[in-house]
C-alpha cells in the first residue's frame, strides 16, 4: 500500500515536469525558470486551446516554451515576453485576454448567448398555440356514445 501511495505522490509531483520534453529545455537559473513557467501558464497552446503551453505536449507548445525561455534568458520582462507573443499570435494566445475594445465580443459572447437563448424561449412561449376550448355538453355526450360502442 505504501508503494502505491508513493507512486501516486511521485506522479502528482512530477506531472508538471513532463510538459518539458527535454530537460535541457529548462533554464539553469531557477529564478529564470520559475519566471518562464509563470509566463507559460498564462499562454494558451494554440493546438490544444484549453491548456497552457506549460501543460501541453504539442510540438507548437514546445516551440513556444523555448521562445519564452530564450526571451527570459535574454533579460526581457514578463510583459515584454507576453507582448512579443501577442504581437505575433494575437490576444488569442493569452488564456485570459485583457478586456479592451478588440476583445469586447470575446468577453461579451456569454452574455449575448444567454440573451439570445432567453429571447428564443420568450418568442417560443409567445407563439405557442392556445389550448383548445373545453368540450361542450353535447360534445361530451357524443364522445361517451362513441366510447360505449367499443
Amino acid at each position: 500500500m505504501r508503494g502505491v501511495l508513493a507512486l501516486v505522490l511521485w506522479l502528482l509531483l512530477a506531472g508538471p515536469a513532463f510538459a518539458i520534453s527535454d530537460p535541457a529545455e529548462a533554464l539553469p537559473d531557477p529564478a529564470q525558470e520559475a519566471r518562464a513557467v509563470a509566463i507559460g501558464q498564462q499562454l494558451r497552446c494554440l493546438v490544444c486551446q484549453n491548456e497552457s503551453i506549460e501543460d501541453s505536449g504539442a510540438d507548437l507548445a514546445r516551440d513556444l516554451r523555448r521562445i519564452v525561455r530564450q526571451q527570459v534568458a535574454a533579460g526581457r520582462s514578463n510583459r515584454e515576453v507576453i507582448a512579443w507573443l501577442v504581437a505575433r499570435y494575437g490576444n488569442f494566445v493569452r488564456l485570459r485576454p485583457p478586456f479592451e475594445t478588440g476583445t469586447l465580443l470575446l468577453w461579451g459572447s456569454p452574455v449575448l448567448a444567454l440573451a439570445a437563448g432567453g429571447g428564443a424561449v420568450l418568442l417560443a412561449r409567445r407563439n405557442r398555440p392556445a389550448p383548445p376550448p373545453p368540450l361542450s355538453a353535447a360534445e361530451r355526450d357524443r364522445l361517451r356514445q362513441l366510447l360505449d360502442r367499443t
